[in-house]
């Protein structure tokens, strides 16, 4: 990375056996405590690398892998790191573009920075799947008795990696960490004052990726179910599409947090279209 840390982000790049005329490369990036090997992009690599297109499963700052190479931490701002990571993949990987495809809060990071670049982004195209455009509202939804086990589920995994080998960590922190009851209370104590928020409600509203979704210029299939227990629909139904012609929304009935279980096929469906989304990419700009 370029700020000094000496921090170095590790990522897999999966060859298919017949590399498909005109295909891209696809970046897979994680959610929340995953990694380059979370069921959900295992998943989605194999899909791709079966239809011809290489694959780079990149492990975010301080995730998976990247953690003993890493003293920082990621979060949903850190656009900063992807940039990077773009500027540095060789050029015969890119022969014929990137499109890069983000889940949960990896989705949530990929659209900030989306709207950042705004046309000057160097990717042919972009999809995410159940990311949290509004993060405060996902983070009271998340704080919902229903959602508890999760909620403790996922704090859990935060905390590990935290404190995990590697990771730069004052004695101080890692006591804020391992009191922390909720994702809301490790974001307000430890999250923001480290990376120059006021506070949690700060970083959700500067980060939330629905104020830089108005300014994306690179084709972007935006894909969340109806009955995702996690993401709240209703934040992507209050969301003006019909203002920006690049964004795609696919809203299905149902499909869960990054299940898309079908009932004719073992495949994901969110596979399918991720699929069936980069291969019109490929086709129209080829």
């Amino acid at each position: 990375m370029a700020d000094r840390t000496g921090d170095i982000l590790l990522g897999m790049v999966d060859h298919p056996a017949e590399l498909g005329a005109d295909r891209p490369l696809v970046i897979l990036l994680h959610g929340l405590t995953g990694c380059e090997d979370s069921t959900y992009i295992l998943s989605a690599a194999r899909h791709l690398l079966d239809c011809g297109y290489r694959v780079l499963r990149l492990n975010v700052r301080g995730a998976g892998p990247s953690r003993p190479y890493c003293g920082e931490h990621y979060h949903v701002g850190r656009t900063a790191d992807f940039r990077r990571v773009l500027g540095q993949i060789p050029e015969e990987l890119t022969d014929n573009g990137i499109v890069a495809v983000g889940y949960s809060l990896g989705g949530a990071m990929l659209l900030k920075y989306l709207g950042e670049e705004g046309s000057f982004s160097p990717l042919r195209g972009a999809a995410t799947i159940c990311a949290p455009i509004d993060l405060a509202g996902t983070g009271l939804h998340m704080r919902k008795p229903r959602n508890w086990l999760y909620h403790a589920y996922i704090l859990n995994g935060m905390k590990a990696e935290a404190l995990a080998t590697g990771a730069t960590i004052s004695p101080e922190e890692r006591a804020i960490v391992r009191a922390a009851r909720t994702v809301w209370e490790y974001d307000e104590r430890f999250i923001a004052p480290r990376y120059g928020f006021r506070g949690a409600e700060d970083c959700y509203d500067l980060c939330a990726p629905m104020h830089f979704m108005p300014e994306i210029r690179v084709p972007t299939m935006v894909l969340s179910a109806g009955d995702d227990p996690w993401i709240p629909v209703e934040h992507y139904r209050a969301f003006k599409w019909a203002d920006n012609p690049w964004l795609l929304p696919v809203l299905p009935p149902t499909g869960g947090h990054m299940g898309f279980h079908g009932d004719t096929s073992r495949k994901p469906w969110c596979d399918l279209a991720v699929e069936k989304f980069v291969e019109r990419i490929a086709t129209i700009e080829a």
